[in-house]
């Protein structure tokens, strides 16, 4: 069965230093849930937390409303896939696969059963008879991948099980996973520092920095609408612009971007959220310039101008003197090139609006 996991105040130290302090989430029964951040954001800590591995100093965490804090490890029944693999090298893949199985004394016709319906899931069952040596690192992944979850774990936990293969091979062992994970249906926290792994398995992602989750949603919600700038800063690639905001009619928030170019943001009504007003922080996608071509929008030249087939990816300075990103669909004849003078616009709609410190986004849609 699968199992919904709550933290309520969290905290873990290393001796007087705090990694962890006082952090609340909840992640749903078979959701596909991923820790995301940087190096040292505290992830894999909380992970091994999960797990029973890492003591936990302060708050509650449980399972189904259980709480785990001073469970062991194997008693949490947690499959856990690491970024090793950690096969077994004496044994062939069955063997390795039942591992777990045998260790709690499963029957052999059960073991032998369980062992084929995995494999056949995580589909290497042509290979159960081949030594880990003869294997390549994909299908090494998946033998880890069928020895987690052939026990039937409450909770799968998977730490960066990817980082050690090739490109197109992370892009294929991803998709794998995730479709595994929706055959099976079990709770899985997934960590990672990959934006793009992330956004391409998850149901839902914690972003977290410091120790402290910044921003929890859907990859959707966490692209479009971070909820503040370094959420919007780590996920994808973004413009940070200086600005202002002035009522406009009916109370809708007018920004000024330039002295010459200006526009009202429908998701911002500064009749309900006149804090909102003055200097703020602007963040522009490169997707989410408009080339003008009525003569309106920012003045800008074009620094450099790269073709890479679908897109056209362009550097441009800004006559303020600052450069932007700008993705725009390529045409048949050239889209810009080095050196052009050209106007550019924004999608109003898109565009996230923060204050002056970047840590609260004003745009409507955007929560933590």
């Amino acid at each position: 069965m699968s199992v919904a996991i709550s933290f309520r105040d969290i905290v873990k130290k290393y001796g007087d230093t705090t990694v962890i302090p006082e952090l609340s989430l909840d992640i749903k029964e078979g959701e596909f849930f991923t820790l995301l951040g940087p190096s040292g954001c505290g992830k894999t800590t909380l992970l091994r937390m999960v797990a029973g591995f890492n003591s936990i100093e302060g708050g509650t965490m449980s399972f189904n409303g259980r709480k785990m804090n001073q469970v062991v490890p194997g008693k949490r029944n947690i499959g856990m896939v690491f970024q090793n693999y950690a096969i077994f090298p004496h044994l062939n893949v069955a063997e390795n696969v039942a591992f777990g199985l045998q260790n709690r004394k499963v029957a052999k016709p059960e073991q032998r059963q369980r062992v084929d319906e995995i494999l056949k899931v995580v589909q290497i069952g042509q290979y159960r008879d081949r030594m880990p040596k003869n294997l390549s690192g994909g299908q090494q992944q998946r033998v880890a991948l069928a020895r987690a979850i052939v026990i039937r774990p409450d909770v799968l936990l998977m730490d960066e099980p990817l980082s050690n293969l090739d490109a197109q091979l992370r892009v294929d062992m991803r998709n794998a996973i995730k479709s595994i994970q929706r055959e099976v249906g079990i709770t899985t926290v997934y960590v990672t520092h990959d934006q793009e792994e992330a956004m391409a398995v998850s149901d839902r992602i914690a972003v977290m920095k410091g120790g402290v989750i910044q921003h929890v949603g859907t990859p959707r919600e966490i692209y479009q609408r971070p909820a503040n700038l370094f959420v919007a800063t780590f996920i994808g690639r973004t413009n940070i612009m200086d600005a202002t905001l002035a009522a406009g009619e009916n109370g809708a928030a007018l920004l000024q971007i330039s002295r010459n170019y200006s526009l009202e943001l429908p998701k911002l009504n500064l009749q309900h959220m006149p804090e909102a007003a003055g200097s703020i922080k602007l963040s522009v996608r490169p997707e989410e310039f408009v080339l003008s071509d009525d003569g309106q929008g920012l003045e800008g030249k074009v620094v450099s101008s790269m073709f890479l087939g679908l897109n056209t990816h362009l550097v441009v300075k800004l006559a303020n003197g600052d450069e932007v990103e700008v993705i725009s669909q390529s045409e048949t004849d050239d889209i810009a090139v080095t050196g052009q003078d050209i106007r550019l616009k924004v999608n109003a709609a898109k565009i996230n609006v923060y204050d002056q410190s970047g840590e609260r986004n004003f745009t409507a849609g955007a929560q933590l």
